[in-house]
């Protein structure tokens, strides 16, 4: 599947989990009918919201408050990844 420059993906699915094993929020998007995750580590969102602290209604509080950058590196990370790619890390970089 050839990719342009502007990302296909949609975020339809409002659902996120925290994994407070890897300190990092899941979350999905969707290109057509292919389902991508992608990984938000709390060191960026902490870059988002410099007092957050690692508890799990905290780091969700945050996650829901930045959606929108969220989405906006999710998407950039997409255009930019590997051909069939399925899974992204978004770091503190992605910010």
């Amino acid at each position: 599947m050839e990719r342009s420059n502007k990302s296909a993906l949609n975020f339809p699915n409002v659902s996120r989990s925290y994994d407070a094993t890897r300190s990092r929020v899941r979350f999905w998007g969707y290109d057509r009918s292919i389902e991508i995750l992608f990984f938000v580590e709390a060191a960026a969102l902490r870059k988002l919201h410099p007092d957050m602290n690692d508890a799990e209604e905290n780091v969700l509080r945050v996650f829901d408050a930045a959606l929108e950058r969220i989405h906006e590196a999710a998407d950039k990370a997409y255009v930019r990844g590997r051909k069939g790619t399925h899974a992204y890390n978004l770091a503190v970089e992605d910010f």
